[in-house]
């Protein structure tokens, strides 16, 4: 089997979207959401993000994980801060399982998906739906864009670009956010 891991990481709610590749098509595993108390400090919500990924880790065993890139609106900085303390622990999650971690910006996954990345929630819902056959939409939001992360990666490393050079593929070193 040959898994990717999405995940689209927050404070309260985390999602995860596990794709299996390894049969020439896409198929879901498995998606849904870690949470953590609302109204729990900062370090029990931290701890119960980590447990959970390294659940659903230990669970399918995934060669990747594909993680929403930090960004920072400047009306909501703080939002930034808080998300950054979510992906740390889910990086370190993956890190002690010897799991690559590759970003992607929300536009670049939002683009891939649906041809334009400002897609709203509701058009990433349906492209999954529609992409993987599934019988209802993914709910909440944050599974969607987790298995949008996953199919992102599988769709960009899906065609062999090994005889490029990085730096035309737009690729420097030590850059591992792919936009």
């Amino acid at each position: 089997m040959k898994a990717i891991l999405g995940i689209d990481p927050g404070l309260n709610t985390t999602g995860y979207g596990v794709i299996d590749v390894s049969s020439g098509r896409v198929r879901l595993l498995e998606a849904g959401v870690v949470q953590s108390r609302r109204d729990g400090e900062l370090a029990v919500k931290v701890k119960e993000i980590y447990d959970g990924v390294r659940e659903v880790i230990e669970m399918f065993s995934p060669e990747v994980m594909a993680i929403e890139e930090l960004y920072s609106h400047y009306d909501r900085p703080s939002t930034a801060i808080l998300m950054g303390h979510a992906r740390g622990c889910i990086c370190l999650a993956a890190a002690q399982s010897g799991i690559k971690v590759v970003s992607y910006a929300a536009t670049k996954v939002k683009k891939n998906l649906t041809g334009s990345g400002r897609a709203t929630k509701d058009q990433i819902q349906r492209a999954i739906k529609l992409e993987l056959g599934l019988d209802q939409y993914p709910d909440p939001p944050d599974v969607a864009d987790a298995i949008a992360l996953a199919l992102c990666h599988h769709y960009h490393h899906r065609v062999d670009v090994s005889h490029i050079p990085d730096v035309l593929k737009g690729n420097f070193p030590g850059d591992t956010v792919l936009r």
